[in-house]
Formats: structure tokens, C-alpha cells, sequence
């Protein structure tokens, strides 16, 4: 049986005392996780988190991704399919490569997603600082999962919306400390501004 609340509410404490300095292990949160959810919602993870393993990111994937039933799953592989076809298609542009080498299509007739990013994502690839460069990517997919779950408290939503988030962090942790203890730290504030928002709904009540 779901326990969305629990999780939720349990979120910023399995993140690590930051205070301390303390470093959070991201699987172990994972599994935290996992043991409160319900076996449909388990193959709901495990399909997303699929999606974070680089070897899995063909057609096929992103034609389930795009037509699965949890809308956050759809929304967020379709920003990510976007994101990557954006990437590879600056890549030809860059090394004179002919148009549409490595971009990934669903489709048949490979009709282009509506992308509303497009031009804020130029602007990043254009970076010349690597590292700066990939933090700006990493800063456009996190702020999608924020977008995608803004209206979602205690339910699969809002955790996967956290999931994608730890995954940022995690990701960074292992490429620069620093910068993903700070994610981390950003994860909890935004989880407990979660329920400051509960907390105003109720009283408007």
C-alpha cells in the first residue's frame, strides 16, 4: 500500500544532516522509498529510474516513456527526448555533421515535439566551460521535475518529481562535492516548502 505522506514527510531526514556534514547516499534513500510503495507504483520507479542509465535511452524507451500512465513519467521523458535531440542536433551543426545524425525519433514521420526551451537551451550549449555547461543542463532538467510535480503534494508525482532531483544531486556528488551538497540542501528546502503549501491550502480551507 502507498504511503505518500510518509514518504514526503520523510524526505529532508533521509537526505542527511548537511549541519554535520554528513553525506547522503542516494540508494539508500531509494530504498527507503521503495518500501512504501505499492507494487504498480515500484514498476513506476524502476521503469523511470531506467531512464538514468544512458544504454537505455533508444526509441523504444522514450516510446513507452511518452505514452506510459504516470503523467510525470510522460512529461519529463518528453523534456528529456527534447533536451537530447536538441544536444545532438547542436553537435552536427558543430562538427558539419549532416542534419538528424544521432537524434532519436518516435515517430514515423519524426514530426518535432513542441519545445518551448529551445531557445534557452541554445544559450546553454553555447557555453564554452564544460563544467558550467552541464550544470546548466542539470539546472534545466531539475527545474522541469519542480514544474512538472508544482501542483502535486502527496502522491507518485511529487516522488518521482524528488527522484529526478536526487538523481541531479547524486550525479554530482560523485563530479563535484561541493556542488551536489548543495543540491541536496536545495532538495530539502524545496520539500519542506511542499508542506508550507499543504499548510496554506488547509487554512484557506
Amino acid at each position: 500500500m502507498n504511503n505518500y505522506a510518509y514518504i514526503i514527510a520523510s524526505l529532508p531526514v533521509l537526505c542527511g544532516d548537511f549541519r554535520a556534514g554528513c553525506g547522503p547516499d542516494a540508494e539508500q534513500v531509494l530504498e527507503e522509498i521503495r518500501e512504501q510503495l505499492s507494487e504498480k507504483d515500484l514498476k513506476t520507479l524502476d521503469f523511470f529510474l531506467s531512464g538514468f542509465e544512458a544504454d537505455n535511452l533508444d526509441a523504444g524507451f522514450y516510446r513507452k516513456a511518452l505514452s506510459h500512465g504516470n503523467r510525470f513519467v510522460r512529461g519529463y521523458f518528453t523534456f528529456d527526448l527534447c533536451v537530447r535531440n536538441a544536444k545532438a542536433e547542436f553537435l552536427n551543426r558543430a562538427f558539419g555533421r549532416p542534419d538528424g545524425n544521432d537524434v532519436v525519433r518516435t515517430e514515423e514521420d519524426g514530426d518535432p515535439i513542441e519545445f518551448d526551451e529551445a531557445a534557452e537551451l541554445e544559450k546553454v550549449l553555447g557555453l564554452e566551460d564544460i563544467l558550467a555547461r552541464e550544470k546548466a543542463l542539470d539546472a534545466l532538467m531539475w527545474d522541469k521535475a519542480v514544474e512538472l510535480a508544482i501542483f502535486d503534494y502527496f502522491d507518485m508525482e511529487t516522488v518521482l518529481s524528488f527522484v529526478a532531483r536526487l538523481k541531479i544531486a547524486d550525479r554530482w556528488m560523485k563530479l563535484d562535492e561541493a556542488a551536489g551538497r548543495e543540491m541536496f540542501r536545495r532538495i530539502v528546502e524545496e520539500v519542506r516548502g511542499t508542506f508550507k503549501g499543504v499548510e496554506s491550502i488547509e487554512k484557506e480551507k
